[in-house]
Formats: structure tokens, sequence, C-alpha cells
């Protein structure tokens, strides 16, 4: 279950993006202070070790300690910055101080206005024995989306941008209905529970 911080009011929808994804995943407001977290998932307070009330209305910074890598947290606050998404594959601290390789990925998320509403990051712990763990991820997902149509490709695209139904609708002349199916494909193709995941392979693939 996603719980939302009370002094925010993120869109109920926007909390469906990570309620029932697997994967660790947050919503943060750039519109306050220091991009507070204001939603988390189940599956974040299960890999950090952190229960909710001292997750949400903090910077996700949190998760960093002595051995963070400063040139990767830079590009992760580039891409904030610049309001497109981001994937890094950093060393991050669990509440225990357990060190762990987190591929982290933060996305922007617009409103119809085409003004930037949230922060969509999401957390997936790396097995450090793994071999190139992240290029094998980035594989795999680029593999997925060459089975895309042409439309389904621009679909996905847009969305990882943080276009809504509506925008994409507008963006490809399309109906938002047609849209909503064209989702619904994209995600049964990509093997994704929720839109949060699927926007994850698109990153992870490149788009």
């Amino acid at each position: 279950m996603a719980t939302m911080l009370e002094t925010h009011d993120p869109d109920p929808s926007l909390l469906q993006l990570i309620e029932q994804s697997p994967i660790a995943s947050v919503i943060s407001d750039p519109r306050h202070p220091d991009n507070p977290i204001v939603a988390c998932n189940d599956s974040f307070c299960a890999l950090t070790g952190y229960p909710r009330e001292e997750v949400l209305g903090r910077n996700c910074r949190f998760l960093s300690g002595p051995a963070t890598e400063p040139w990767l947290s830079e590009q992760i606050r580039t891409g904030v910055r610049e309001h497109r998404p981001v994937l890094v594959e950093i060393l991050n601290y669990k509440r225990d101080g357990t060190p762990f390789r987190n591929a982290v990925l933060v996305a922007p998320i617009y409103d119809e206005r085409d003004e930037l509403l949230y922060f969509l990051g999401s957390q997936v712990e790396i097995d450090g024995g793994a071999p190139t763990p992240l290029s094998m991820r980035r594989m795999r997902a680029a593999e997925l989306v060459k089975t895309l149509s042409q439309r389904q490709w621009q679909v996905l695209k847009l969305a990882s941008n943080g276009l809504l139904n509506k925008q994409i609708a507008a963006e490809l002349g399309l109906s938002e209905k047609t849209v909503k199916m064209h989702r619904a494909i994209l995600m049964d193709r990509l093997g994704t529970s929720t839109t949060a995941d699927m926007i994850r392979v698109a990153v992870e693939a490149g788009l």
C-alpha cells in the first residue's frame, strides 16, 4: 500500500502509480522546499528498512552515506533540475546502516498544462556479485522495447517523459481511449504490473 504525506495532496491516480508496484517506489513534490517525498509504497519500506513516518517529508538523499558516490548524486540532482528522467547505480544505505548497490530511477510527471507536478523515484537493489547488473537490465529492457509497434513505442516514450494520457493523446492526435488501450498492451508486452514499472523499463531501455 502507498501512503501519502498529509501536508501534501498527491492526486490519487498518481498514488496508483506506485501502490501495486513490487519495485520500491516513492513520489516527491518539487513544488515544496527540498523536493520532499510525499508518498511511498510497502516495497520501499521493505527494501530500506525505514517506516513511513521516517520517510515522508524527507528528500531521497537520506539514503546516502559515507561511501555514496558524489558524482552519481550530482547526476540525480542534474536530472531533477533539468526535469528529465535519470537512471544511476549508486551506493545507498539501509536504516540499519547496511550498504547496498541501488539502481535509482527518477522521472518527472507533468499535469495537463505541462507543469511539473511530481517526481517518480524507484529503487532496485543490485546483487553485488552479478556481472554488470545494470547493463543486463538495460539490455533486457531494450529487447522488450524492440517488440513494440511504432505507435506503442511513441506512447511509451511520451509516458516515460512524464506525460499523462490526455497529453499523449493530444501529442499523437489520438483519442484518450486509444492511448489507454495502447498503455494496457504496453504493460502486457513489457511484463509490468503498474505504470511506474512501465516507465522504469522505458528509461532502462534508453528512451
